[in-house]
């Protein structure tokens, strides 16, 4: 008997059409067709067709030690001979997990030292959601429940993690964001600051509107304030000097929790363990993903300081259960992984070699900032943000129509370099074991995609 739906499999067209691709461009893939990968190594990964390109983002931000670290590879094999699956409910876990938890909260901020594991980003922002109210519950102040989160944000697409991330085009058509969701400024000073304001002028600025934004809701009604280190899906973005010092200060005088989103930055990307230790970051929450598997196994976790894990302890202890976990939740393969990923980073020294390698990386990046049509090069450690603009004076944006950061990222990866748009600007976050003629490579395929967006968009 056939099947009912035959799938053709003659073009890869034909082959991605029962696929729902996760922020799929239409019009990119009308003129490049989707790019099917088969294969990584080091820092590049081949197509179908054995064409070469190096990654220049990593994937989505993940593959710290690049696409073929056989270390990885053999510690999912020895698990899965020893112990394939096992869960976290009911008071049993897997060894492995165990041994994870002791390395990881060796190397998390002082006081961060209760672990709760899930899959992805937006499931441990999402978890991190559910226990700041379970935690305001227990401490009987049940109107103590809203979210403050920026605009131009990014925290997840869960139903409840959507909502936190300001990125409107991940709001369309979701009916987001929710009530209980309050939006403050997105901290770019190179777009938004006054002429003539200082950094810590502009600092100043969105502290005092957030200020005012938590006197209008009232102290009693927000929970926490959720934030990246550097803002890596807003546009690659580094707070301005002063900014979060003052931040922080707003939140401790008014009982607000302060998570911090590293599923981007954690694990060495800002030449730190942690994103937090590059900025001064005193987190009550801390959420971790990406580079901690070097995205070869799908883990996350959620970080939390002592106090708040005694409370929410008590209140399940009354209930006799905490409610909430994932089938995945400390699943022993992607344990053994991120395990063997954490013994990796140390023994390479994952934070000094990432601050060796930005050296080249910025120095490599810095002459892009004379092409016409780029506003900033910006950043910090192995991750850079380059802004694309119709007028280097005026800083105007290009039309939306023209889709210049798409063009861009098309004409790159003609020159075999898979670099990634968001909004009009390019992120370049390679893996952290690129070499440094590596990363001369991926600035002259760069600059080369770059001077072919330009011709196309008459600049």
């Amino acid at each position: 008997m056939s099947h009912p739906n035959p799938v053709p499999a003659t073009t890869a067209e034909n082959r991605m059409q029962h696929v729902i691709s996760p922020y799929a461009n239409p019009e990119a893939n009308a003129i490049n067709g989707p790019l099917v990968i088969v294969r990584g190594e080091g820092v590049h990964v081949y197509d179908e067709h054995g064409t070469k390109y190096l990654e220049g983002v990593a994937a989505l931000w993940y593959a710290t030690l690049g696409f073929s670290e056989s270390r990885l590879v053999n510690a999912a094999k020895r698990q899965m001979d020893k112990l394939p699956c096992y869960h976290a409910f009911g008071n049993k876990i897997a060894d492995v997990c165990l041994e994870l938890t002791e390395r990881l909260v060796a190397i998390t901020p002082e006081g961060l030292n209760r672990v709760f594991y899930a899959s992805s980003g937006s499931e441990a922002n999402d978890t991190a959601m559910k226990l700041v109210r379970y935690y305001n519950n227990a401490l009987d102040r049940p109107v103590k429940k809203k979210f403050i989160a920026r605009e131009m944000a990014y925290h997840g697409t869960s139903l409840a993690t959507a909502g936190l991330t300001g990125v409107p085009r991940n709001h369309w058509g979701f009916d987001l964001p929710s009530s209980d969701v309050l939006r403050t400024e997105c901290p770019n000073y190179w777009r938004n600051g006054l002429p003539g304001e200082t950094e810590e002028a502009y600092a100043d600025r969105l502290v005092a509107s957030l200020e005012a934004l938590i006197a209008t809701e009232g102290a009693d009604n927000i929970a926490a304030f959720i934030a990246e280190p550097l803002m890596g899906v807003g546009g690659v973005l580094v707070p301005p000097k002063t900014y979060f010092a003052k931040v922080q200060a707003v939140l401790k005088k008014n009982d607000i929790l302060f998570l911090v989103d590293e599923v981007i930055t954690g694990f060495g990307r800002l030449g730190y363990m942690f994103g937090s230790e590059a900025l001064d970051l005193e987190p009550d929450m801390m959420t971790l993903a990406k580079g901690f598997t070097s995205g070869y196994q799908p883990l996350s976790a959620l970080v939390m300081r002592d106090e708040i894990a005694d409370v929410i302890g008590r209140q399940s202890a009354a209930f006799g259960v905490l409610g909430h976990g994932y089938t995945y939740s400390a699943h022993p393969v992607p344990c053994a992984v991120a395990l063997e990923t954490l013994k990796i980073y140390k023994e390479m020294d994952i934070a000094a070699t990432v601050r060796a390698r930005a050296e080249t990386f910025w120095a490599a990046l810095a002459p892009l900032g004379d092409n016409p049509i780029v506003g900033q090069v910006r950043g910090m450690g192995l991750i850079a943000g380059i802004e694309l603009v119709a007028d280097k004076e005026s800083k105007k944006s290009f039309a939306p129509e023209l889709g210049a950061a798409r063009t861009v990222e098309r004409c790159c990866l003609a020159e075999g370099l898979i670099v990634r748009a968001v909004g009009e600007t390019i992120a370049i976050a390679p893996p952290l074991v690129i070499t440094d003629a590596e990363i001369r490579d991926m600035a002259a395929r760069f600059a080369r995609g770059l001077r072919a967006a330009q011709a196309l968009l008459g600049r």
